[in-house]
Parts: structure tokens; C-alpha cells; sequence
């Protein structure tokens, strides 16, 4: 969920500067590895090893949506959950949620005072230092379960340094951060099914064949039966609308549809339910699956943005969405969305910002046909964005109109400027999680 962000958005924060000084100890930004995170772990006495029950989740998409929802079904069964998740959309404490609650700033700062005085100056990444500072507020806060996002992978991702998690859950996995994690399907599930565990229940969402051939053998290696999309639970929604079915190996449920928007959403809450099913740590009963359905918010993912100074660039009678999907199977979930507006009646325009080490016609070959056009933007800040003319280029090349805009508010004004009076603007910007911040910075939104 979101609220009004309460103080300045530019505002110097102590965990920033912190984290600014610490950044500066490596001189890459991400260095797969996990002996850096296991020397700093034993200087702070090994909080790894004094979590609550730990359900550890990888993937390439759904991780976030699926975590918010197992969230919500457990805290309404009324325990108290640890939650750690990357990367923040606003400020950093949305990364870290302490038995419920967003971190506050001084308990961040001093954690991270923390980290940066364990590390003795030798070299650590962002993200280790991070997973650092949040598996020491979790060994120290009391609560009846913890659930871990994996960042980057799952191999040697610094969150897999728990040896014995309550459950293990993979995502979907696509093609992303080939950089880091290999060049093919195979490779990338690889690296995420390095987070089984011998004996450790296993979940495994929709897969794609080669991807899943990967993970079973994984699995088979360390002895682990996984609970599989399709065949030991399943989910579709009912004929009316009215709702969805789930069944698996302890339940057959008839659930409300999850709040969160996208066919892509009713598998998530699936996977979600399929995890709660799987763990024995805590007693999650059917009730609170239902009730916590109805809870789950996830921001940026296609969120609708109402009431904001962005609506009023726009028409009356526009609608405003924001994703911060990013890679080819994320532009598939956007085509999903967007076959439900009715292309007479509206105009459908996207506002593009990426990264420049993103598959960019990937992302928007699913949107040929529906978009009418892009309008790219850069993204601030991010010096690893890519130029919005190349976007532009990259649409016009694959058959969609590209023009650029210097940023977020002029590509509404543009939009605005050419609406015709009988067709209002659908608006949905996406393509980074980091423009979707700074959307919902500059709206006065602040994921809560």
C-alpha cells in the first residue's frame, strides 16, 4: 500500500550516508560471492542462525507479489513476520519490515553503524551489507516467521547463508541479469535452484520446460520432493469472475479474487498459499488464507495512480497505471493487462524508462498491437539508464511510434495535448522499478 510521504523526498538521510560510505569499501556494485557475507556474519555472531522459521523465495518474476501475499496470509493468522525485499521503490527502510512494521530511520542508521563497524574496512557489496543489517534486526526482534527475497540469483546470493529455512519457494524464471547469471534458461535456473535445501519443502511455480528439467534435478540431488505448479497445486479462476479456485495436496479452497491487478496475480497468491501449505513452522489455517487475501498490497506493480498531481496533467476520464516490470515475461503480463481495454475507446500510451542492460525489445514485442505509442523518459539519477532516444528507436523499429520526453510530467503533458476528445488517454509507465520510485516520489506516495 501507499501513503503521503510525510517528509521531504530530498531529504539526506543517516542510513543513506552510511550506505554511501560503505558502498565505496568494493569497487563493484554486485560481486557474486558468498565469503564476504559469511566473514561479516561471524563478526556480529552469526544472526543467520538465530531467525524465526525462514521461507526463502527466488524467481525472476512474482517473488515480490508472492512474498506480499504470504505476508498477508500469515499476519492474518495473527503471527508476527519478518520480511526482506529488494529493491526499494522510495527509501531504503521498504526493504527491511520488523514483525509487521517498515524499519524506522534510527534503528536502520544505527544497524547499519553496525555492519559498517563489523566490516573493518574490508570490502563488501551494497547488497551484502544490506542482508547483513537486516538478518542482525531479525536475530534480534522477536517474531514468528521470516521470509527472505532473494536479490540476485540464489546460488550466492548473500540471503543464502540460512541453512535450514521453514520452506523454499521458485518463482518463475525468465531470461534477466544474464550478465551475473548465464546466458540461457538453463544457467539462470541453475543459479536460483541453488537455494534447495536437503530436506527442506520446496515449491516450484509455473516453469518453463528446460528451466524446470534444472530444478528437479537440483532437487533430486538434495533428495527434496518439490510441490509443483500444475500438478500438486493448481488454481484457475471461476467462470463468473467471481473469485478463484485452489487446490493442492491438504485443501480445496474457493477464494476472492486477489486485489492485486493481472491475471499473473491469481498465480502468485496460488504459489503463496502453495508455500503456506508447505511449511511447518507456524499454523496457517484456511480462514487466514481467505482474509489475507484481502489485505495484500504490492506497490508499482500495475498499480493504479489516482488523486496525484500526475492525474491532473491528464484529461478527464484518463486512467494512470504504473509497473515497474522490466524484462520480456514482464512486457507479457503488461500485453495481458492491456487486452482488456477496448482500443476504440482509448488511447494506450506507454511511458518507457529502462535500464540499459535490459532486453528492450523483449519488453515491448508483447505490446505491439495494443500500444499506440511510446513516449521514453530518462530515468534520474541512474547513471546505468538507458538513453530515451534508443528506447524510442527500439519502439519505432518493432512497429510502435517512439517519440522522447525529458521526463515523466512533460510525456503526460504530451499526451494531454494530443487527446482526442473522444478517446481518454490510457497511461500506464513502466519498465524500471527505479522510474516507478521516482514516480511514486513525486506523486507523494510512499509504499508503507
Amino acid at each position: 500500500m501507499t501513503k503521503k510521504i510525510d517528509q521531504p523526498s530530498d531529504q539526506i538521510l543517516a542510513s543513506d550516508q552510511i550506505l554511501a560510505r560503505l558502498m565505496a569499501l568494493h569497487p563493484k556494485k554486485i560481486d557474486l560471492s558468498l565469503e564476504r557475507m559469511h566473514s561479516i556474519l561471524a563478526r556480529l555472531g552469526h544472526p543467520e542462525n538465530k531467525l524465526p522459521p525462514v521461507i526463502h523465495i527466488a524467481g525472476t518474476n512474482g517473488k515480490g507479489s508472492t512474498i506480499a501475499t504470504l505476508r498477508a496470509i500469515a499476519e492474518a493468522a495473527g503471527h508476527r513476520v519478518h520480511v526482506y525485499t529488494s529493491p526499494h521503490l522510495v527509501r531504503f527502510a521498504e526493504r527491511i519490515r520488523l514483525a509487521g512494521q517498515l524499519i524506522s530511520e534510527d534503528a536502520l542508521a544505527t544497524l547499519l553503524e553496525r555492519v559498517e563497524t563489523a566490516a573493518e574496512g574490508d570490502p563488501i557489496t551494497y547488497f551484502e551489507v544490506t542482508t547483513t543489517a537486516a538478518l542482525l534486526a531479525f536475530s534480534e526482534i522477536p517474531a514468528d516467521l521470516c521470509i527472505l527475497e532473494v536479490g540476485l540469483g540464489g546460488r550466492l546470493d548473500a540471503t543464502n547463508v540460512v541453512d535450514k529455512p521453514a520452506a523454499v519457494g521458485i518463482t518463475p524464471v525468465s531470461l534477466d541479469h544474464q550478465h551475473f547469471l548465464g546466458e540461457s534458461l538453463p544457467e539462470i535456473a541453475g543459479e536460483k535452484a541453488g537455494i534447495i535445501k536437503p530436506g527442506v519443502p520446496l515449491v516450484v511455480g509455473q516453469q518453463k520446460k528446460v528451466g524446470l528439467e534444472v530444478i528437479l534435478a537440483v532437487a533430486e540431488q538434495c533428495d527434496v520432493t518439490p510441490k509443483l505448479f500444475d500438478q500438486d497445486w493448481h488454481v484457475e479462476t471461476k467462470v463468473d469472475g467471481t473469485g478463484i479456485l485452489y487446490e493442492d495436496w491438504r485443501s480445496v479452497l474457493d477464494l476472492p479474487t486477489p486485489p492485486l491487478v493481472g491475471a499473473h496475480q491469481v498465480k502468485n497468491a496460488a504459489m503463496a498459499i502453495a508455500l503456506a501449505h508447505a511449511q511447518c513452522a507456524v499454523s496457517i489455517p484456511d480462514s487466514a488464507i481467505k482474509a489475507g487475501l484481502g489485505w495484500v498490497r504490492w506497490p508499482a506493480r500495475l498499480q493504479q495512480i489516482n488523486d496525484t498531481i500526475y492525474n491532473e496533467i491528464l484529461p478527464e476520464g484518463s486512467d494512470l497505471w504504473l509497473d515497474g516490470g522490466h524484462n520480456p515475461a514482464a512486457g507479457e503480463v503488461i500485453r495481458t493487462f492491456l487486452q482488456g481495454v477496448d482500443p476504440v475507446e482509448r488511447s494506450v500510451t506507454l511511458v518507457l524508462g529502462m535500464m540499459g542492460n535490459k532486453d528492450v525489445a523483449g519488453f515491448l514485442k508483447p505490446l505491439t498491437g495494443l500500444v499506440d505509442r511510446v513516449i521514453s523518459v530518462p530515468i534520474p539519477g541512474e547513471d546505468g539508464a538507458a538513453a530515451p532516444a534508443d528506447l524510442a528507436a527500439a519502439a519505432t523499429d518493432i512497429g510502435i511510434n517512439g517519440i522522447v520526453a525529458k521526463d515523466v510530467r512533460s510525456a503526460l503533458t504530451v499526451i494531454a495535448e494530443k487527446a482526442h476528445p473522444g478517446r481518454p488517454p490510457f497511461v500506464i509507465v513502466a519498465g524500471s522499478l527505479f522510474l516507478a520510485g521516482q514516480v511514486l516520489r513525486d506523486t507523494d506516495l510512499l509504499p508503507s
